[in-house]
C-alpha cells in the first residue's frame, strides 16, 4: 500500500511499514511544516492513505467533509508507543486496500473504521 506519513506520526511507524513492504513517504522530507490542508490534497493527489497521530485531521474529513485517500490516526498513549509500529503493520495486513477511502481510529486493542471518506 502507499501511505503518506503527516510530521506528526512516529517515525518508527514509517520504518516498520516500509520493512514490511510498504511505500510510505514522509511528510518532513516533501513539504516539511506543511499545513494541514496541504498535507490530506497532497495524499489525495498521490493516492496515499494519510497516516497521522494528529486529532486535527478527523475535523477536516468531518467537519469541512474533506475527500481524502484515506486516514489513519493513532492514538496511542506514552505507555503503549512502544507497540505502535506492529500495530500499525498488523493493521495493514489484516485490512489491507479496505483502508483507502476511510477513516481509521487505532488505539491499543481497538481499531474503528469509518468510510469510506469521499463526498
Amino acid at each position: 500500500m502507499r501511505f503518506l506519513a503527516d510530521e506528526s506520526c512516529d517515525f518508527a511507524v514509517v520504518r516498520a511499514l516500509c520493512q514490511a513492504g510498504h511505500d510510505v513517504t514522509a511528510v518532513a522530507k516533501v513539504a516539511p511544516r506543511a499545513a494541514d490542508e496541504t498535507v490530506l490534497e497532497l495524499a489525495v493527489s498521490e493516492k496515499r492513505v494519510l497516516l497521522t497521530e494528529d486529532k486535527d485531521f478527523g475535523r477536516w474529513v468531518y467537519a469541512d467533509k474533506r475527500a481524502t485517500g484515506g486516514v489513519v490516526l493513532l492514538r496511542y498513549p506514552a505507555t503503549a508507543r512502544r507497540t505502535m509500529p506492529a500495530a500499525a503493520v498488523r493493521l495493514v495486513e489484516r485490512y489491507g486496500e479496505r483502508l483507502a477511502r476511510c477513516f481509521v481510529v487505532v488505539q491499543p486493542a481497538r481499531v474503528r473504521i469509518s468510510g469510506p471518506t469521499e463526498r
